[in-house]
């Protein structure tokens, strides 16, 4: 979710398709093919990388279970364990909780916890961007949340004929909602805002398409 009052960036993403993926109008299937390469593009674009959080899972893993290996390869040859005995974890593990002071026990179950959810989350939840998808012919254009609400604060804010910090603009993916504080004795209509936010909406031709909600503050701005 992005935020903005009246302000400009250059946040906007022109990502060209791939170079070798020119479409051809006699040609149905390497149409298609520009098609998906730029729907694989605006996809990366639009969400965030699982990457990061695979790669720890898989160094965790990875170190577990070579730490197991070697701990299993030293009670084969009769030394002390490294750290500790494999037989003695799983039987001290079998007993929890005896043994195991009530507070440490209990930090360690928050921490699997946040652990376990971390990665539940970043596998389920879809990790969309602050981003959204602007239509072109010629490239792949992809905005921020953050450019979109400084141009509807600036629509916003010559529809209700307020200064820049009297309107706050706030984008979500399926959403956006303006945050008007009105001048004190000057009439200021809802209806007026709302309409030129929408049509700055339809202007901008957003993939997907969020719906606007106009706000009005009950306490005005003295004005100067």
């Amino acid at each position: 979710m992005s935020h903005a009052t009246d302000r400009h960036s250059g946040g906007g993403r022109h990502v060209p398709p791939p170079p070798n993926a020119a479409p051809s109008a006699g040609n149905p299937a390497a149409a298609g093919a520009v098609v998906e390469g730029v729907d694989q593009i605006l996809k990366r674009e639009t969400h965030s990388s699982r990457a990061t959080a695979s790669i720890i899972a898989a160094v965790l893993v990875i170190a577990l279970c070579v730490y197991a290996l070697l701990e299993t390869a030293v009670r084969a040859v009769g030394q002390p364990p490294w750290l500790v005995d494999p037989q003695t974890a799983a039987e001290q593990a079998v007993a929890l909780p005896d043994g195991v002071p009530p507070l440490l026990l209990g930090v360690v179950g928050a921490v699997l916890v946040m652990a376990g959810l971390f990665f539940f989350l970043n596998a389920v939840l879809p990790g969309r961007r602050a981003r959204h998808v602007v239509p072109d012919r010629r490239a792949a254009v992809v905005v921020d949340d953050e450019v979109i609400a400084s141009a509807l604060a600036r629509r916003a804010r010559l529809a209700a004929n307020v200064s820049q910090e009297q309107v706050m603009v706030t984008v979500s993916r399926q959403q956006v909602e303006v945050n008007v504080r009105p001048t004190s004795g000057v009439p200021l209509s809802p209806n007026a805002v709302l309409a030129a936010v929408t049509d700055e909406l339809r202007e901008m031709e957003l993939t997907p398409a969020p719906e606007a909600r106009i706000n009005v503050a009950s306490s005005g701005v003295i004005g100067a």
